[in-house]
């Protein structure tokens, strides 16, 4: 399963790799001594591969400093230091999505249309495969639609949820959903809330509430507040980051669609610019596609020149 994983990652970063690695490749190509010119069209490649400015800036600083501390003078020797410094930035928060307690608490936030309806279905999809009782808490009330939506995922994955009608108070259901999980023995509660972000004190109010319920009646549980992203819209995905970062307490990032763009650089800027670790990634419309973030697989999958090999 661990080897289908990686080929399912390889795949589905297709198109980020060959748009990330082609513009880097390129600079190789063209400079053979490093100079002052190579690292500013290094940076310039970094940066129309969707890294952004600020972190790409910082790469070539760091990169700088490890040419000079390792006397680096090709260019044919900066490609694993460049990995290595990609790698460290997806990795300097934990990117493992924590599951402790009973029931351990996922809340899952985003606008609307970025998939995250899909998502907490294939998290429960996920957890379910590997044993865990899983409830979801149907507390986006604003609109019908997102009640409805997440019903068919219940039904379709085969887990429990708990619903109000449209315009109900997202305190009311998440205290439902918390009695029901404790009642039914569940291992892990989904919590959907507001698809909106009109208005940050609405949204920092209702938040704040609901936490407070969990809080409260679980506080021996993990609590995880996981924003979803499209990773098909590049640099708004990150204004949308910093936006949600100022109304909540955001404990990872799960980043939808990474196998229908070539801006998947996104993943880099989010994690330096806003030192959220990105927890789960979807390379593929398949239940099964949205998967565990491995900062190494990523980097590899971006920058090594053979990709990873079917035994």
């Amino acid at each position: 399963m661990f080897k289908s994983l990686k080929e399912k990652l390889k795949k589905g970063l297709e198109k980020t790799r060959n748009s990330f690695s082609e513009k880097i490749d390129n600079v190789l190509k063209i400079f053979k001594k490093i100079d002052e010119d190579f690292y500013e069209e290094l940076e310039e490649a970094l940066i129309m591969a969707d890294v952004g400015v600020e972190t790409s800036m910082y790469i070539i600083e760091e990169l700088r400093n490890k040419v000079k501390e390792l006397k680096l003078t090709e260019t044919s020797e900066v490609k694993d230091v460049l990995k290595d410094i990609i790698k460290g930035i997806l990795t300097e928060n934990s990117n493992e999505l924590v599951i402790e307690g009973k029931p351990a608490v996922i809340m899952v936030i985003g606008v609307n249309g970025v998939g995250k309806t899909t998502s907490i279905g294939k998290i429960a999809a996920n957890l379910k495969e590997q044993g865990k009782k899983v409830i979801l808490g149907a507390g986006d009330t604003f609109r019908a639609a997102a009640i409805d939506q997440l019903k068919v995922w219940a039904q379709r994955v085969d887990v429990d949820i708990i619903s109000h009608q449209e315009g109900a108070d997202p305190g009311a259901v998440i205290f439902d959903t918390i009695n029901a999980a404790k009642a039914r023995g569940s291992d892990v509660l989904i919590f959907d809330t507001a698809g909106r972000l009109h208005n940050k004190k609405n949204l920092m109010d209702e938040l704040k509430k609901i936490y407070k319920i969990i809080d409260k009646e679980l506080p021996n549980s993990s609590k995880e507040i996981l924003l979803v992203l499209d990773a098909t819209t590049g640099q708004n995905a990150i204004m949308q980051a910093k936006q949600f970062a100022e109304a909540a307490d955001i404990t990872g990032i799960v980043l939808t669609k990474l196998d229908g763009t070539a801006k998947g650089g996104i993943v880099i800027a989010i994690g330096h610019e806003q030192k959220i670790p990105v927890k789960l990634i979807g390379v593929g419309e398949q239940i099964g596609d949205l998967q565990n973030f491995d900062a190494n697989d990523f980097a590899s999958a971006l920058l090594d020149d053979e990709q990873v090999v079917e035994e």
